[in-house]
């Protein structure tokens, strides 16, 4: 289970409607909607500046937040949509979904490699590539993983590590329908140089002979 489900602190917003969004732009805010769950849609708004701020982290419609709404009990939510101004390319709305516990939702959850010191490979000087720091999964929302662990102990120059090569937690299951890579196990680069010269001089003798 993940540690720690982010807070968005939003303001309920007085009024729908164009005129009450524009009211809400005027005031420095971006006016949204929370909608689903069995329960009316509630207008909401949020300081335009913390909104630009978290939309600039990056995953702002693939995190599940804890939307704290004063007077409001606080639930479970996840972006769908974020609506931007067609010149600025700046948030003037946004909406949020109601997520009930058994609801299945997609997030990127991060990969942790662990027992780097038992890795063969790392121990003669190889190098860990890591191709996907994070894995988007299909999980439920009130069973969401802290992180994918890969154990890298006994891994050798030249191993590829796949995602069929990590345990996923129960119930999840990947958004790509196929064994992507997640990290290999590459020779250092003065190795490589050796071997690439060793390859040209083979070649070379071949060209001749």
């Amino acid at each position: 289970m993940a540690n720690e489900i982010p807070d968005l602190v939003c303001q309920e917003r007085a009024g729908t409607g164009k005129g009450a969004a524009r009211a809400a732009r005027r005031a420095n805010m971006v006016p949204g909607v929370v909608f689903g769950g069995d329960v009316d849609p509630l207008a909401i708004q949020i300081p335009f500046n913390e909104l630009l701020k978290k939309l600039k982290a990056g995953r702002f419609k693939s995190t599940l937040f804890n939307l704290k709404v004063e007077g409001h009990e606080d639930v479970r939510v996840i972006c769908r949509d974020v609506q931007r101004d067609v010149v600025k390319d700046l948030p003037t709305h946004f909406d949020l979904m109601r997520l009930r516990r058994t609801s299945k939702i997609n997030l990127f959850i991060p990969v942790e490699f662990i027992n780097e010191e038992e890795c063969v490979g790392l121990k003669r000087g190889g190098v860990l590539t890591v191709v996907r720091a994070e894995v988007e999964l299909v999980v439920t929302a009130g069973d969401i993983p802290e992180k994918l662990t890969v154990d890298l102990t006994g891994k050798a120059i030249g191993d590829v590590i796949h995602i069929s090569d990590v345990t996923l937690p129960a119930g999840s299951k990947t958004t790509i329908d196929r064994d992507f890579v997640i990290a290999n196990i590459s020779a250092p680069s003065g190795l490589k140089s050796a071997d690439d010269a060793e390859d040209e001089g083979e070649e070379a003798e071949a060209a001749e002979a």
